[in-house]
């Protein structure tokens, strides 16, 4: 890769800069956080299945902060001739990976969960000594539960700002996540309670109602990440419908070259779009093979850039 093409590679206007330094600031002080969320809850863990499947939902929450931090790490680096269009993706492969582990540990959780439900499990919470005083369990663990909502809740908000001026699927999916945190508390508490009362099925009936929220934000961000991979048409944040501004450039894009078919597609924060002919998507087999003489059959396009020549002297000017 030469120097020009390294200097010439897509770059980022100043406020989005600054914006994606805050980003990686926030989700160091997330993985922080949670860190100690972590620690904190696996020290006051009991009998409560709701609690358990709680904790395992925190330790996943590292995963989003985490992929994005090494995604960033990529993304910096310049492109090279084995990765001539540079690592912009790189964000939406750790997104894949780390939703895939959210859906697949979700429905691990909701069997767990079902099966507890199912064989009427009589969970116990029992008591701890602190200081000479005896102190029921359960109330250990919902003081833990609700130091475990606040940092997520505040960071989550943080992010969301963050993430629409980013347009970053990543970040957007774990601000979600992290301000519906608290609902995850609340249920884990309920289980926690029901224990309590003696209403033993609460505490699996609430594990089996948090595994169903691990399973869909994993599946939802799974989805958006396999339409990323597939180069799919660009997608909203926050829903699985077309990116506005995808069609927005589609549409005036065709409405500038009347006659052609318009394809766009995302890479990492940036779009890439092709304007081929209308009815001539596949290269006549003489131009493949004047390119490509052997296994021509493999080259399916040829892309001729189009840049800003606003800004180009023309000959007779000095």
């Amino acid at each position: 890769m030469t120097e020009n093409a390294v200097r010439d590679r897509p770059a980022y206007p100043q406020t989005v800069e600054t914006a994606l330094e805050d980003a990686e600031r926030i989700e160091w002080i997330t993985l922080f956080w949670l860190a100690v969320i972590v620690a904190v809850m696996g020290w006051a863990m009991g009998g409560s299945q709701a609690f358990k499947t709680a904790w395992i939902e925190d330790v996943l929450s590292l995963l989003a902060p985490a992929s994005f931090l090494v995604a960033r790490r990529f993304e910096k680096k310049p492109p090279s001739e084995g990765f001539p269009y540079g690592y912009h993706r790189a964000a939406s492969l750790a997104f894949f990976f780390s939703s895939a582990a959210l859906f697949v540990i979700g429905a691990w959780l909701l069997y767990d969960g079902a099966m507890s439900l199912m064989k009427a499990e009589h969970p116990t919470i029992g008591s701890r000594v602190y200081f000479g005083t005896q102190i029921w369990s359960g109330w250990i663990m919902i003081g833990a539960l609700i130091f475990s909502v606040i940092p997520p809740v505040i960071l989550g908000r943080r992010k969301l700002g963050i993430a629409k001026k980013l347009h970053d699927k990543v970040l957007y999916v774990d601000a979600q996540t992290n301000s519906a945190d608290w609902q995850t508390g609340l249920a884990s508490i309920a289980g926690i309670v029901g224990i309590g009362f003696g209403f033993r099925w609460a505490d699996a009936a609430m594990a089996v109602l948090i595994s169903l929220s691990i399973i869909k934000d994993g599946y939802g961000a799974l989805k958006k990440a396999t339409i990323s991979l597939l180069d799919g048409m660009p997608r909203a944040l926050d829903s699985h419908a077309i990116s506005e501004d995808a069609r927005l450039l589609k549409s005036r894009l065709e409405s500038h070259f009347p006659g052609t078919n318009v394809q766009i597609r995302e890479t990492g924060r940036f779009f890439r779009a092709s304007v081929e002919p209308e009815g001539k998507r596949v290269l006549p087999p003489g131009l493949r093979r004047e390119y490509l003489s052997e296994d021509d059959w493999r080259l399916i396009e040829v892309t001729t850039a189009l840049r800003d020549v606003a800004d180009r002297k023309k000959p007779d000017q000095s």
